[in-house]
């Protein structure tokens, strides 16, 4: 590949060439976290408490799967983000259909769903404790929240962004408003639907942690705040990981059952 197409205004890059360029950055962090914590615990730029080693974070592997039941709580999280998503869907994705549809809808509902975009999404931890408790509820319905914040805009934009072509011709054909919806923007827009709800979906693991940490029962975040506490600090970044792993495999899932879904929308899964 030539050194000038490197530097081309949205050239194309090679998928060898791609993968080569994405793992520098990773390959230069591990580096540096080598370099930083290799040697005798005493004699190391900064301490085994603070960053492990990479090695010591490997051995601890075994402690965490077996010792700290890692498969349960990880189900845990699993299943916490998996309601929490089809809650939201349930809600968020008619509403977000009828205010696309009906400008009186998006009239009444924008001025609410605008608001709750600047809404800190740590401030929702307390509010769902007092209105829902603080037993599994309360987690459910904070990420619903979370997902619904994020997804809504979404869905709204992929019905908005169906040409207005398809409606006017639709009329021509003699179809109710309904049929409309159900037929017509709904179809057509689906892709986009599809990849909003792909992205909503990542949501829920950037939260995750936030859910989990405040009562401590079971789950991801669960482990992380209680190595913190009692060690060893190597499973932190061992369940950042696992957090991060599970999320980058949902997406691909998504990504590639959305390309079986729609394979004439391709580029945009």
């Amino acid at each position: 590949m030539p050194a000038s197409s490197f530097l081309k205004i949205r050239g194309e890059v090679p998928r060898g060439a791609s993968i080569v360029l994405g793992a520098l950055p990773i390959a230069f962090i591990f580096l540096l976290w080598w370099l930083f914590t290799s040697g005798a615990p005493e004699e190391r730029r900064i301490g085994p408490t603070i960053l492990p080693s990479p090695v010591e974070v490997v051995r601890s592997v075994p402690e965490l799967v077996q010792n700290r039941d890692l498969v349960h709580h990880v189900w845990a999280s699993v299943r916490r983000v998996g309601l929490s998503f089809l809650l939201s869907l349930t809600l968020v994705l008619p509403l977000g259909i009828l205010m696309a549809s009906f400008r009186s809808v998006g009239a009444t509902f924008s001025p609410v769903a605008t608001a709750s975009g600047y809404i800190p999404i740590a401030t929702l931890v307390p509010l769902t404790m007092s209105w829902f408790g603080i037993d599994e509820l309360q987690k459910i319905m904070f990420l619903a929240m979370a997902f619904g914040i994020y997804l809504l805009p979404l869905v709204v934009k992929a019905i908005e962004n169906v040409p207005d072509i398809y409606l006017r011709t639709s009329y021509t054909l003699g179809t109710t408003r309904l049929q409309v919806i159900y037929r017509v923007l709904i179809p057509i827009a689906l892709p986009d639907l599809w990849h909003a709800m792909r992205l909503a979906f990542g949501v829920g693991w950037t939260y995750i942690v936030l859910a989990e940490v405040v009562v401590m029962v079971d789950g991801l975040g669960f482990l992380i705040q209680n190595s913190f506490r009692r060690g060893p600090r190597e499973h932190i970044y061992l369940v950042i990981l696992a957090i991060t792993l599970i999320a980058w495999i949902a997406d691909l899932a998504w990504e590639r059952l959305g390309r079986a879904l729609f394979p004439y929308r391709r580029s945009r899964s």
